[in-house]
């Protein structure tokens, strides 16, 4: 009995610690227990040093708070690898200041892993090669409310500087954050302008919730949130717009993030390439990656710039 009962303590922290609010219903349902059950074993945890909040409203339910000292995660073996590969890839991402704190996480994560779990995780980093890149760096507070808003289904406001420049406020429905390539985005619904937006992280300051729950919204075209976003990008104006023939098959080049734009094959052995960037540094970085011969028909300042690199590299390798 004792040990039923430590399993299923272990089962309801567990879903505690998976979602925000929990209808109490819903808990008796996936435990298969009594509403007297529940509220028992919620005692039973609160008397542990969780902070376990009961939620008003027609069905109750529980909310695991943030506490004073965060408390023990239940993680099975593929949850504790994707956190630790995770953490060697932010060593090298795209989030300010966080290389250091992910490396010291991980060492507090392998000292506890077993023993089996760390050489599984230790072979996948003297494997695995971290992308490099020059892409904007996002203030890592920014990025967790953006998160938390998206988790929980909660409007947003904050400021947002255009790749204009121009500054505005934004008031958002956030629906997902993506990252492609270097870059993060926001995927929202604009209340303002009453469409689909992508705002770049990196250009969002100051984010906070401004209260009130996230409609049911459905993308347009029923695409995935990743894909709209790529199109959306890729039907964008920017200042730079490339086109580039490239010496391989369309097929080849599909599928690889650091290339979103628009792939049309020419012939079986061809294939055109279109892009655009503000940033020209960082689209003839792109172009670059490709990984096939290419050549690019327009723009004349992207030829120039690809040439200057060119030569740069020469003088580096001699």
């Amino acid at each position: 009995m004792a040990e039923t009962t430590s399993s299923r303590l272990l089962s309801l922290l567990s879903m505690l610690q998976a979602r925000r609010d929990w209808p109490g219903g819903e808990l008796e349902s996936r435990l298969e227990v009594s509403r007297r059950t529940v509220r028992r074993d919620i005692e039973r945890l609160r008397d542990l040093g969780y902070p376990i909040e009961s939620v008003s409203g027609p069905a109750g339910g529980y909310r695991l708070e943030a506490g004073t000292a965060m408390p023990p995660l239940l993680v099975d073996d593929e949850e504790a690898i994707a956190i630790a590969v995770g953490l060697r890839t932010a060593a090298g991402a795209s989030i300010a200041g966080i290389e250091e704190t992910s490396v010291r996480a991980l060492v507090k994560l392998e000292q506890v892993l077993p023993k089996h779990l760390r050489r599984r995780v230790q072979a996948l980093g003297a494997v695995a090669t971290p992308a490099s890149g020059n892409g904007p760096m996002v203030d890592p507070q920014v990025l967790t409310v953006v998160a938390s808003a998206c988790r929980d289904r909660e409007r947003l406001r904050f400021a947002y500087t255009g790749r204009d420049g121009e500054p505005s406020r934004r008031l958002v429905e956030p629906r997902s954050l993506v990252n492609l390539g270097r870059r993060w985005y926001l995927l929202a619904w604009d209340s303002t302008r009453e469409d689909w937006r992508t705002f770049r992280l990196d250009r969002i300051e100051r984010p906070a919730g401004a209260g009130g729950r996230c409609a049911e919204r459905e993308l347009p075209g029923g695409a995935g949130d990743a894909a709209y976003v790529s199109a959306n990008l890729a039907s964008a104006r920017s200042r730079h717009e490339a086109r580039v023939t490239v010496d391989c098959p369309a097929s080849e080049l599909e599928g690889r993030p650091w290339l979103f734009g628009n792939i049309e094959p020419i012939d079986e052995r061809t294939c055109e390439y279109r892009t655009s960037e503000d940033d020209l540094d960082w689209l003839a970085l792109r172009v670059a990656m490709i990984g096939h011969d290419f050549e690019v028909h327009e723009p004349p300042e992207l030829i120039e710039r690809l040439g200057a690199v060119r030569d740069r590299i020469a003088r580096a390798i001699g």
